[in-house]
């Protein structure tokens, strides 16, 4: 089967296992094809919002127990209290709160329109990558031509806040999806450099880096998947695959990809996996169906060593999981993120949307990583030594591994 069949066929066979129309299944971030058939303008009232909120979330959830509660309790909960749009938010707000799933939301007007409209295949952000040592978020390079590059901001400089929001205690990910948002649109960030703070107001603006970057050193070839976003990123990854060939091993760093798209992270996964299970999705009432790796011309094996941190998360972790279950690579780096669920968006009334879990995934071997991450072979963390010298500890622990896995070879 060719490359492009492959990818369509695996994308389909997801969608079709995933009964998605108009609503899209997403890894981590939403992914809407800024149609604007995604966009419901019925007019109804905000009371009726709110009920149809409460009869989506008690068909389509889960989890049927609801988090252990009788939904039934919020049906009427706020009969004759809605009065406008903004009412029915702070309603549904404190109804999906009860199901303690941070993934579940509903988007009001603006949310939902930001969403459709900045969010298709674009990373809009600043331009840095970050860690998290010993509790601080920590700037760990600035990516040339962004706006934290044009802002001064720089390796070393340590996040305080983001938005007035303290990161102290925010896992990366976390800090990273505040950082994100639509372009074109403010964040404010606290920083500490040197024991001095100060404040910058950058605007947010896309991004543009390719998803996948490969380089080769020392016969050890290096590829960087900066997310599974893009609808390239496969290509991309062929490209890189290709340029990288030659080379006897290979690290491909997942950090601080907070994942994207699942056909995505399948198809990559599936260039290494030629058969067997990649990733199981269980739905409501604990129905269970496998995605399975597809006939491919084309395979890579070689001595793999895969770079993960707090920051690579849900297709990251699909990827990587899988990986580890078929002992393909070995896991260097730090606990990943720990989203293991896959949620639908679903066009409401009156301009609004809703994000709502309607699945999980688990790995191959049937490990469920949500909340838990996937713990690396070999931990390596980062010091503030390291960061200050801008030595990359695991980078290099990486490429040791590798070299060793070459040399057992021969």
């Amino acid at each position: 089967m060719r490359r492009k069949e492959l990818y369509i066929s695996i994308l389909i066979v997801i969608c079709v296992l995933l009964g998605l129309n108009k609503a899209v299944m997403v890894i981590n971030n939403p992914v809407t094809s800024g149609d604007e058939e995604l966009i419901n303008h019925d007019k109804i009232s905000s009371q009726k919002l709110y009920e149809n909120v409460w009869n989506l979330v008690k068909k389509n959830y889960y989890d049927s127990d609801m988090n252990e509660q009788n939904w039934h309790r919020w049906k009427h909960r706020y009969d004759g209290l809605i009065k406008n749009d903004e009412d029915a938010k702070v309603a549904i707000d404190t109804m999906l709160a009860s199901l303690n799933d941070p993934y579940s939301r509903f988007m009001n007007k603006e949310e939902y329109n930001d969403q459709n409209t900045s969010i298709n295949s674009k990373i809009c952000g600043i331009g840095v990558n970050i860690s998290s040592i010993s509790g601080k978020i920590h700037i760990i390079n600035v990516i040339d031509g962004t706006p934290a590059q044009a802002s001064n901001l720089q390796s070393g400089d340590i996040i305080l806040d983001i938005d007035g929001k303290e990161a102290s205690g925010l896992s990366v990910a976390e800090v990273a999806n505040l950082v994100r948002g639509p372009e074109n649109t403010p964040v404010q960030l606290t920083i500490m450099r040197n024991n001095d703070k100060f404040v910058k107001k950058i605007v947010r603006k896309e991004i543009k880096i390719k998803t996948v970057k490969s380089s080769v050193e020392n016969n050890i070839g290096y590829i960087q998947i900066a997310s599974f976003i893009g609808s390239t990123t496969p290509n991309e990854f062929l490209e890189a695959a290709e340029k990288t060939k030659d080379a006897e091993g290979l690290v491909i760093d997942l950090r601080g990809n907070t994942g994207g798209l699942l056909p995505n992270a399948i198809f990559i996964a599936n260039l290494f996996i030629p058969e067997g299970k990649l990733v199981s999705i269980v739905g409501r009432g604990g129905y269970r169906y496998d995605i399975n790796a597809q006939n491919t011309d084309f395979f890579i094996d070689k001595p793999t060593v895969i770079l993960v941190d707090g920051g690579s998360a849900s297709a990251s972790e699909i990827f990587s999981g899988a990986m580890k279950d078929y002992k393909k690579a070995t896991l260097v780096g730090t606990k990943t993120f720990g989203k293991g669920m896959v949620q639908k968006i679903f066009p409401l009334e009156n301009e609004t949307g809703l994000n709502l879990t309607v699945a999980k995934y688990l790995t191959p071997h049937g490990i469920d990583i949500n909340k838990k991450g996937i713990k690396p072979d070999v931990e390596v963390q980062f010091t503030e030594k390291n960061i200050r010298n801008k030595e990359d500890v695991q980078l290099q622990t990486a490429k040791n591994i590798v070299s060793k896995m070459i040399s057992h070879n021969d």
